[in-house]
């Protein structure tokens, strides 16, 4: 028989529960008990949900971020927490975003908080984890107090649990070295406590544990390689049977290696990475289970079932029971449950698949296989005709639109010139000091704002008065950076939900869901657009707005944008063409809204790229061939502007110092990065890397409720300044301060100006 698994289920709650939850905490309106009473409701319903697999995950569940529960786990807190007493959940959030709850620590102490620890993205996804922190004098230390609650709270709902652990080798390859140490000498001290751990679980009558190592789908170099061999010889008898979990990608040349570890079971991307499984069952010992991911955990379209079934047939009649079906990674990159949509269309809506669905369908799948199609036969005749409806339905395919991508010349990426007379054009026009300083685009969307958008939706509130309610927010956001003395101003985006989603519901191609959040770091969730035809731009999306807020000052007013390559990362993607086509459909929609702000008299037009970098392949062999066609969307999008107009764009929380002059082939006038959380470590590549325009390193960390000083943030900028010249460096937050509240970014932001003129002066 078949066995179903699944590696990992949304934490956030079908209502976003966990957010609420997170955030009410945070901000002093209820208790740890509160919290932690939240969080067993939600695992208990979650793992109703999987009843009726064969192995349910347990220990997938965090009130953060998976990697951090395992940093405390092993014992790993950075140093300047250590010192703290109380709650380990509170030390936890300490970590996490610097602090434990809002204004007073809940240790007692006041609430400065603390640095926060740097957040990166989870492979190539919009997933954020915690980064490890590492030193060559790192010792660890066994606490398996979480995952054996959970655990013991799974046994008494009647889970068949399967406790799943981030490996040892991808936990170091994720952290970071503090003092240039080597990651890899810690292994013989971390092994230990991941053998304590493995025996502490089968202790408690475990059978199988998943190890996830996603490392593996990655080109790994010789020490690396050895680093996994090591590891799992020393952990072979630790009196479970280890599943060894990996995802994102194929194994290509990690095949050999991955199938012959001394463990029960291998977990394989059978989704993005279909090409190994053959090859792979000619290398896998016969005792050992191979569990195929073949519902896609990153997308949300339904599954063709009648044609998977002739693929996955006879591997079964080959393997037999050693044959595990699951999803190709954990289901935490998409929504909960597709029932809970009213907004969708019918049609639409036959086409997807979320959380809840995609368990299902590999309870089908399971159906089909085990007892015969005839069993799954209306299940089946079901999928068919919606897959069949998808592929053939005229809202998909636009002839015009598909004739514009086709007729796409290199002329429409290029500026009139070069970036050295670009910028004295727009120095004699823009007027600007030194260190000029800006923000990133948003500003806190307040109780006032969300209640507007909320009785404009639920039709209480008509077009003219939603409109009133938004420009009062415009007003105030100028009014206050006004106030500040900041040089080039933003209008605030207090009309946009979120900066994905707002442009996708005024493009055609696009739909929406009314519940598809997914968790993208701690509290804060996205609902990704479904990008499911081809794109056009019906009417102009952000000029109106923006020459209002143009009305109220004499300063520079950005226009803002986010740019082709983050909108298609950050939305559902289309699976029936490849990406690129629909990055090139998104910049022509894209271009389209710059030149309309540039004949509204717009003179700054950020366009944001925030998520350039996840876009990157797994494997550095195959990243020209998407840095090609997603540096080319933002030049087709940003270059048909005249040299007085200045082009930003931004990028946050992303590791590109290997990708440097791809960024500088964007030819962006001013790039504004992430750099606070890091120390400015980001900068590193200029030592070796001379960017020619203009910088704006984020000197703010704006995901945590901390308040630079003034002297930490001329600290960066002196930083800053010793790799890039003075001359053209912007100084401005990190990422933009839709989350935090007025008064956390008012003294942040006088700071941030102090800082600047204090520059000046010097």
């Amino acid at each position: 028989m078949v066995t179903t698994h699944n590696l990992g289920f949304p934490r956030i709650g079908a209502k976003r529960e966990l957010k609420f939850g997170l955030e009410s905490y945070w901000k002093g309106q209820s208790s740890l008990s509160e919290l932690k009473s939240l969080g067993a409701q939600l695992r208990q319903r979650h793992w109703i949900n999987q009843a009726n697999l064969d192995w349910v995950p347990v220990g997938d569940f965090a009130f953060y971020d998976q990697m951090l529960d395992m940093s405390f786990t092993l014992g790993n807190l950075p140093g300047r927490v250590r010192g703290f007493h109380g709650d380990s959940l509170d030390n936890y959030f300490r970590v996490a975003r610097g602090r434990s709850a809002h204004g007073v620590d809940h240790a007692g102490c006041c609430g400065g908080g603390v640095a926060a620890g740097e957040m990166t993205k989870w492979f190539d996804t919009n997933y954020h984890y915690i980064v490890p922190e590492f030193s060559a004098g790192t010792e660890f230390q066994l606490d398996s107090s979480r995952l054996l609650e959970q655990l013991a709270e799974a046994k008494a709902q009647g889970v068949k649990a399967k406790p799943v652990i981030v490996g040892p080798v991808t936990y170091l390859a994720l952290g970071k070295a503090k003092d240039e140490s080597d990651r890899l000498a810690l292994l013989p001290r971390l092994l230990p406590v991941y053998a304590q751990l493995l025996a502490e679980l089968g202790a408690q009558g475990v059978e199988w544990v998943q190890v996830d190592e996603p490392l593996l789908v990655t080109e790994l170099d010789a020490d690396w390689q050895h680093a996994f061999n090591a590891a799992y010889h020393q952990l072979k008898s630790c009196g479970v049977k280890l599943l060894v979990a990996t995802y994102f990608g194929p194994l290509q040349e990690n095949m050999y290696l991955a199938a012959n570890l001394p463990v029960a079971g291998l977990h394989v991307d059978a989704v993005n990475g279909r090409e190994d499984v053959v090859p792979l069952l000619n290398m896998l010992p016969t005792h050992k289970v191979l569990s195929l991911g073949v519902i896609n955990g990153r997308n949300i379209w339904k599954t063709d079932l009648n044609r998977l079934l002739d693929w996955l047939e006879p591997l079964r009649d080959r393997l037999g029971d050693r044959l595990w079906i699951a999803p190709s990674c954990s289901l935490l990159h998409v929504p909960v449950d597709l029932g809970s949509e009213k907004k969708l269309d019918a049609e639409l809506k036959s086409w997807l698949a979320f959380a809840l669905q995609k368990l299902h369908e590999l309870e089908v799948l399971a159906t089909a296989l085990n007892m015969g199609r005839d069993w799954a036969r209306d299940a089946l005749a079901a999928n068919q005709a919606a897959v069949d409806s998808r592929r053939v339905s005229p809202r998909v395919h636009d002839p015009a639109v598909q004739a514009a991508v086709a007729g796409l010349t290199l002329d429409l990426g290029r500026r009139h010139s070069v970036y050295e007379q670009r910028a004295a054009t727009q120095a004699a026009l823009l007027k600007l000091p030194a260190y000029p300083t800006t923000t990133i685009g948003s500003f806190p969307q307040t109780a006032e704002i969300r209640h507007a958008r909320s009785e404009f939706r639920a039709g209480r509130l008509d077009q003219a008065g939603y409109k009133l309610a938004m420009q009062r927010e415009i007003a105030r956001s100028v009014k206050e950076q006004e106030a500040l003395g900041l040089d080039v101003l933003v209008h605030g985006e207090a009309e946009r939900n979120d900066m994905v989603e707002y442009f996708g519901e005024q493009l055609d191609g696009y739909a929406f869901s009314e519940f598809g959040w997914v968790q993208s770091y701690g509290s804060r969730c996205v609902k990704p657009p479904i990008l499911f035809g081809d794109i056009s731009r019906p009417k102009a999306m952000t000029v109106e707005w923006i020459r209002y807020a143009q009305s109220l000052t004499a300063k520079p007013m950005k226009g803002m944008l986010t740019g082709p390559v983050t909108i298609l990362n950050w939305s559902f993607v289309r699976d029936d063409q490849p990406r690129s086509r629909s990055c090139f459909q998104l910049a022509l929609a894209i271009r389209e809204e710059v030149l309309d702000l540039e004949r509204a008299g717009v003179r700054v037009i950020q366009i944001d790229e925030a998520a350039l970098r996840e876009g990157l392949p797994l494997r550095k062999s195959q990243w020209k061939t998407y840095l090609d066609w997603a540096v080319e969307s933002f030049r087709i999008t940003a270059n048909g502007v005249r040299d007085e107009t200045q082009i930003h764009t931004h990028m946050c929380y992303s590791e590109f110092n290997d990708i440097i002059e791809s960024i500088a082939g964007m030819d962006a006038d001013v790039i504004t990065i992430e750099t606070s959380r890091s120390d400015m470590e980001l900068l590193d590549a200029f030592d070796h890397f001379k960017y020619p325009n203009e910088i704006g390193p984020g000197v703010y960390d704006i995901h945590s409720p901390n308040i630079p000083t003034q002297a930490h943030i001329e600290q960066l900028m002196r930083k800053a300044a010793e790799r890039i010249p003075a001359s053209r460096l912007w100084v401005n937050p990190d990422c933009g301060l839709k989350t935090r509240a007025w008064e956390e970014v008012i003294p942040a932001l006088t700071n941030m100006v102090a800082a600047a003129r204090a520059l000046r002066a010097a």
